[in-house]
């Protein structure tokens, strides 16, 4: 007869295919039924949190849910960090466990649902007879509030017999949020009359857009407005026609683009946090700016924005364009052709309206420094080798992106074609040490793309265990570059300048080419922008029979990102 931990794998299966972790006793038995019972995909990581991580990149690149396990104990413990980090995310994902058992705790045990709940995670414990319809609950929980959720096994239980697995009810999702109330149709009457009569209208976007498939009708607004448009670093991409759209705004954005956003007149900013990175720690917007916010939380996100719908942003955007007076799409895709006769019939609407997007150098004002090909100290610089990769990587390319000072190279100089091709794990929680294991996540939700992992040597250590994890999964579709500057960089740029002791921040330098081999990646030490000729060479080569490329960039330490700047300056 099935046993409690089959009721929930066999149940899980139902609604998600992938599962990541390691196995313990806690859990030896769900892993069991998963393997022998269901058609789920399970991926060994080498270490607890990799579960975690990979389940989250998984959901990050696919909108589809995974789910990781670990025993208890230790095992849980180990998931933590990238557990808040999820939660912090807004990245739905079950993390199922093995619990200590209904009579009590052993001494090895630790109270699970406290340090669960600490973090901002739900736990639902499963019990003999109710196995497969807490499951259910859990990952509807997960899917309604996008979060992680808990899903606990008591130890006692596990293997107890439960019957004939009960059909439960799939998950019950909400529809998307509707804007509610006098007030909030109210206030896009108001939004709708702002873009009308600006001046210099601008749209910006986060992934709370992409989330609501909002990129059909906002580039439709865009075109009715004639707006420039930009995102947040976690948004790029999801405004269809990038003729007007000027890239990331905050400290990865271009200075000429973010000159242009001070221009604006009025400003609606759609599924995006507004948070002190995104906001330029309040400058983004000029004083005078009229500043609307559209977002699902409950209040306004940032102290500039003057007015605030609580909506979808697809909704929301659709609520816009009809008010602006041409019918929605919904979700279907708009073509170049119908967005610029929505142009047209923009300008004969509003033949006062100024064209300031025709008349702005927009490709120009998203340019980046092109750098030097080495630094002052001999070693490279980042900035022309993040433009030398760029030119050499598929375009096929998800992005996965570690924590630490290196982030800038990737978000300022290798575009991507949509928000879930640029993943940033771990910077929810301002955390390192969760590339790797993102690697895993990204490369079983997209088996057709190349996955490419940006860390700093300082993660890259950290999360060491998860490299073969990496190899393995990726194979020949995979690459990582790693920002090798024999320091935690961020921590030089931040406190070695406020003349802090350096020691602890320093990392004897590491060769990352030679970790690769030993797991089975080809490993190169960059040195020159001639050695990143590999690069080339490998994409043009048969995925299947390449191996994981591991690219170790000897980088300038001295060479600062423009974002690390900006947090100096705000720091000083």
């Amino acid at each position: 007869m099935p046993t409690v931990s089959a009721h929930v794998a066999l149940t899980l299966a139902q609604h998600i295919d992938a599962v990541f972790g390691v196995m313990g006793n806690g859990n030896a038995y769900f892993l069991d039924a998963i393997e022998k019972q269901t058609d789920a995909v399970f991926t060994a990581v080498r270490h607890e949190q990799g579960a975690v991580v990979a389940a989250d990149a998984h959901f990050r690149a696919s909108g589809r849910i995974a789910a990781g396990t670990s025993t208890y104990g230790a095992g849980f413990t180990n998931t933590i960090t990238a557990l808040a980090e999820a939660v912090q995310a807004h990245v739905p994902l079950v993390l199922v466990v093995g619990d200590e058992p209904t009579s009590g705790p052993r001494p090895w045990d630790v109270d699970q649902i406290a340090l669960a709940s600490a973090v901002g995670a739900r736990t639902y414990t499963v019990g003999r007879t109710d196995a497969a319809a807490t499951t259910v609950i859990a990952i509807e929980h997960a899917l309604t509030y996008r979060v992680p959720v808990v899903l606990a096994i008591p130890y006692d239980v596990a293997a107890l017999e439960a019957g004939v697995v009960p059909s439960a009810p799939s998950p019950r999702i909400p529809a998307p949020l509707a804007p509610r109330g006098e007030y909030a149709e109210g206030m896009l009457d108001e939004i709708a009359a702002a873009l009308r009569g600006a001046s210099r209208p601008f749209l910006l976007a986060g992934r709370g857009a992409w989330l609501a498939d909002a990129g059909s009708a906002l580039g439709e607004l865009a075109a009715l407005t004639g707006a420039l448009t930009a995102s947040s670093a976690l948004g790029r991409g999801v405004f269809p026609d990038s003729r007007y759209d000027l890239g990331v705004t905050g400290g990865f954005g271009a200075d000429g683009a973010m000159e242009l956003i001070r221009e604006a007149d009025v400003a609606v900013v759609f599924g995006a946090s507004l948070n002190q990175f995104t906001m330029r720690f309040g400058e983004l917007f000029a004083p005078g700016s009229r500043v609307f916010q559209i977002d699902t939380a409950p209040t306004a996100t940032h102290p500039h924005v003057g007015g605030y719908v609580r909506a979808d942003a697809r909704v929301a955007a659709e609520a816009l364009v009809e008010r602006l007076g041409r019918p929605s799409a919904n979700s279907e895709a708009r073509t170049s052709a119908s967005l610029a006769e929505a142009a047209d019939a923009r300008g004969a609407r509003n033949p006062h309206l100024s064209p300031w997007r025709e008349t702005v150098d927009v490709a120009g004002s998203r340019a980046y420094e092109t750098g030097d090909d080495l630094a002052a100290d001999g070693r490279l610089d980042p900035r022309s080798a993040a433009r030398r990769i760029a030119e050499l990587l598929p375009e096929d390319r998800v992005v996965v992106s570690d924590g630490g000072h290196f982030i800038g190279w990737a978000n300022m100089y290798w575009p991507v074609a949509a928000p879930d091709r640029m993943m940033m794990v771990g910077t929810a929680f301002q955390s390192i040490g969760q590339g790797w294991p993102s690697v895993v996540g990204a490369a079983l939700a997209r088996r057709d793309s190349t996955i490419v992992l940006t860390s700093g040597d300082g993660g890259g250590l950290m999360a060491i265990a998860d490299l073969e994890s990496a190899v393995r999964a990726a194979g020949g579709r995979g690459i990582a570059v790693i920002w090798n500057d024999a320091a935690y960089g961020a921590e030089v740029n931040l406190y070695g300048l406020k003349g802090l002791a350096e020691g602890p921040m320093r990392i004897p330098e590491v060769d990352f080419a030679a970790f690769g081999a030993a797991v089975g990646a080809e490993g190169v030490v960059v040195r020159t922008l001639a050695d990143l000729d590999r690069l080339g060479e490998w994409a043009q080569e048969n995925a299947a029979t390449r191996r994981f490329l591991l690219l170790d960039l000897r980088i300038s330490g001295d060479v600062i990102a423009p974002y690390q700047q900006e947090i100096i300056r705000v720091n000083s």
